[in-house]
């Protein structure tokens, strides 16, 4: 019998902080500024243009000819340039097989400034020490970047493994660069550990079926009942944010309506961003190791479908039919969006992949209020988001609300209840002779 594994390869990304100088910081901006500009052309270009005289070839001569026309889009590296063609060609492939729509203008406020380095053997990564590693960036120069992963770099670097190309990106933290990365590993064997649900919650970030729960140990809501909607910040720098914002809402209020926004309430919301930023970086960091530490542990990981779209509807209503307890369920909406239940979905996925498990997914409705233990669904079970009380009086199971519906997530999936996408829907598959979801 054969012990070779089977080998594949793996497409990943790996994002890291640049450490510029204010000139380069001005050349990036440069470059980004153009790349969008460039795209705005493109599209005005192609929109005008009748249908029979639009092609690739055409869209290339007009591009290169625009950049030597006008200077400041001559700043942008020639692949740049030839990148944005290409995910501007891309963008209508996408919207012709309905899977987005349609490209549209880029609006400079509204726009992550981005540029395109699609050739990896331009970069010329190099590892420093430690902690900082060297990349060379077209017209910028050699620039240090945070080493915080091994990359296949020097000698490690072949056909299989290597950088293929990277992206800088700019957010409120700074330039940071995002390196596209293929190896070549072997393919995981199966994952033989426990079978797990997971009920993604507000009370309870992550309540697992086995009581093993993932808690961040930041409460949703403040002592006076409201939502903390900066829960992720330490009090120094929720004292900060504060201040920051009645800064920008008195300088606000002085400016004429109209006017064109003062460099200090620009540098005021730029402040506000930071910290933003700042707390939304530690909470994908707690995702990610959650995740990871679930995907190592458990063989079968089995969640809930669900439509966060529709579950952060607003319940203010239209002014014939007022809605009720409109406070309330904003405060609910803005919990459910800081614990981004979708993307913990979409690292699990992949995660579990990665480590030989799989991710399986169950009908969501009933599983909050059915009892875990005797079956049955009584009304007045569920008391709060916290609390859940069976009512049957041949029962009286009472226990964590968010771990009684991951229990009876589990126990759905092994009744056969799994959805499998088909035809862009989900389709229940239950196996013969299995029992209803109720059964005990």
């Amino acid at each position: 019998m054969s012990t070779e594994r089977v080998q594949e390869v793996r497409q990943f990304g790996h994002r890291a902080r640049l450490a510029l100088t204010p000139a380069q910081i001005r050349l990036m901006d440069d470059h980004a500024h153009a790349a969008r500009t460039l795209w705005n052309c493109l599209h005005d270009w192609w929109t005008m243009l009748p249908k029979d005289k639009r092609s690739l070839a055409a869209a290339d001569v007009a591009i290169r000819q625009a950049r030597k026309d006008i200077d400041w889009l001559g700043v942008l590296p020639a692949q740049a340039a030839q990148a944005v063609l290409k995910t501007y060609f891309q963008a209508w492939k996408n919207c012709w097989d309905r899977r987005a729509d349609a490209p549209n203008f880029k609006a400079r406020l509204r726009t992550v400034m981005s540029v395109d380095i699609p050739q990896g053997r331009d970069l010329n990564i190099t590892r420093v020490h430690r902690r900082w590693g060297m990349v060379q960036i077209p017209r910028i120069g050699r620039v240090r970047f945070r080493w915080t992963k091994d990359l296949p770099v020097g000698k490690r670097a072949d056909i299989d493994n290597r950088i293929t190309g990277a992206r800088l990106v700019k957010d409120a933290l700074g330039w940071h660069i995002a390196f596209r990365v293929q190896t070549f590993e072997a393919r995981p064997e199966r994952h033989t550990g426990p079978d797990v649900g997971v009920d993604a919650g507000v009370a309870l970030p992550l309540a697992l079926s086995d009581g093993n729960h993932q808690n961040h140990g930041r409460p949703p809501r403040l002592p006076d009942g409201t939502a903390d909607r900066d829960k992720w910040l330490n009090p120094q720098e929720k004292t900060k944010l504060l201040g920051l914002e009645r800064r920008a809402a008195q300088r606000k209020q002085h400016q004429e309506r109209g006017a064109k926004t003062s460099r200090r309430l620009r540098h005021t919301y730029d402040q506000i961003k930071q910290l933003r930023a700042k707390a939304t970086r530690r909470a994908v960091d707690w995702q990610h190791k959650t995740t990871t530490s679930i995907a190592r542990q458990y063989g079968i990981v089995v969640v809930e479908q669900l439509t966060i779209k529709n579950m952060v509807k607003s319940a203010k209503g239209t002014t014939e039919e007022p809605g009720r307890n409109v406070a309330q369920k904003s405060g609910l909406n803005r919990s459910i969006s800081q614990e981004a239940w979708s993307r913990t979905v979409t690292m699990l996925t992949y995660k579990t992949a990665r480590h030989g498990g799989t991710l399986h997914k169950v009908p969501a409705p009933g599983t909050s209020q059915r009892c875990s233990a005797c079956g049955f669904t009584t009304p007045g079970s569920r008391k709060d988001q916290a609390t859940f009380v069976c009512k049957n009086p041949d029962c009286g199971w009472s226990g964590n609300a968010d771990h009684n519906a991951s229990r009876n997530i589990l126990h759905l999936y092994r009744m056969g209840h799994a959805l499998i996408p088909a035809a862009g829907r989900a389709v229940v598959r239950r196996p013969r002779g299995a029992k209803p979801a109720t059964a005990r």
